[in-house]
């Protein structure tokens, strides 16, 4: 054990990458004196009991949520609902609900209305994952050198986030306090928007030979035909940057967009203006745009680079991305 313990019951509810990855964490630093994981697949389950690491794994929500000082769910924003109006008359005076998705405003409006009096509802998003998926995939190390943003609603309890907060620090995560619509906002530009574009440009290029191919043939020109084992074959680096983001949970990227809809648009239709004026600066031939563009996005690049954002892996969120190659 590494410290003082700050929660005697942490009930984890789902165990994948996230999950998986905070009891590991929480274990290596002594920070619970028991952790407790529940989630709904017998697979993830029984994985979660080979691996050993955590004290308890349960088939039931109340199993692992009772007398539990901190509960932490770690499933797709969608379950939310279902899962808090379950949870909610089996949580104790006192206790402590935290999540670690990607969406603020949805859980605040999920959850804040059907906790019980005493409890504190403490929302939270570590930005940090890789491209695997489920408990096997979790290692202690994930949230180290990371932001970990917390979204607190007005009057909550200072005492509870200060101790959420601190749990997050002594795993290795930088803390941030925001507010939930400026969060969602905040991470529709540096999150949602690359994934949904990362989705469209694969499932682009797996339809290119159906759509090429059509027509190639109505020209009678074979040549013509880009086929999808070229698309693999050929794959440059930017384009495997797109298929590992791609490779992310589809389930938890579904509710993602869905709950977090009114900024998500927002942002795309800012994108969709700005690729419009590329694909015009490229029909004319304007060289200084393509430049001008192109030279500020390298200095974002740099200040990210500058900020210790490159990390040690490339962040695609909660459970998607891979190890980050050499900077050149």
């Amino acid at each position: 054990m590494a410290g003082d313990t700050l929660f005697d019951r942490v009930a984890i509810i789902g165990i994948g990458l996230i999950g998986s990855s905070l009891a590991r964490a929480l274990r290596a630093e002594g920070l619970a004196r028991h952790v407790a994981v529940f989630d709904a697949s017998a697979e993830a389950r029984a994985t979660t009991e080979d691996l050993a690491i955590v004290d308890s794994v349960h088939d039931t929500l109340a199993g692992a949520a009772t007398d539990a000082d901190l509960v932490v769910l770690a499933v797709p924003p969608g379950a939310f609902a279902a899962i808090g109006a379950e949870l909610a008359p089996m949580l104790k005076p006192g206790a402590i609900v935290t999540d670690v998705g990607s969406t603020k405003r949805s859980v605040i409006d999920a959850l804040s209305p059907i906790l019980p009096d005493g409890v504190t509802l403490v929302p939270g998003h570590p930005i940090a994952g890789t491209e695997h998926s489920g408990p096997a995939a979790g290692f202690a190390e994930l949230f180290r050198d990371r932001f970990c943003i917390l979204t607190p609603v007005p009057g909550s309890d200072r005492a509870a986030v200060d101790k959420v907060a601190g749990m997050w620090r002594r795993i290795g995560s930088d803390v941030e306090l925001m507010e939930a619509d400026h969060h969602d906002r905040v991470l529709a530009i540096t999150s949602h928007l690359p994934h949904l574009i990362a989705y469209t440009i694969v499932a682009t290029a797996a339809d290119l030979e159906d759509q090429l191919g059509a027509s190639a043939k109505a020209r009678a020109g074979e040549d013509d035909v880009v086929t999808t084992a070229e698309v693999i074959r050929y794959s440059a680096s930017g384009f495997r940057d797109f298929t590992r983001i791609a490779a992310s949970d589809p389930v938890m990227w579904r509710d993602v967009f869905l709950n977090n809809k009114d900024a998500v648009l927002e942002m795309l239709g800012r994108f969709t203006a700005d690729l419009t004026a590329l694909q015009r600066a490229i029909r004319w031939e304007d060289g200084d745009e393509l430049e001008r563009v192109f030279t500020r996005t390298r200095d974002i690049r740099r200040g990210v680079i500058e900020a210790g954002q490159a990390g040690r892996f490339i962040y695609t969120e909660n459970g998607d991305s891979g190890d980050e190659e050499p900077e050149s």
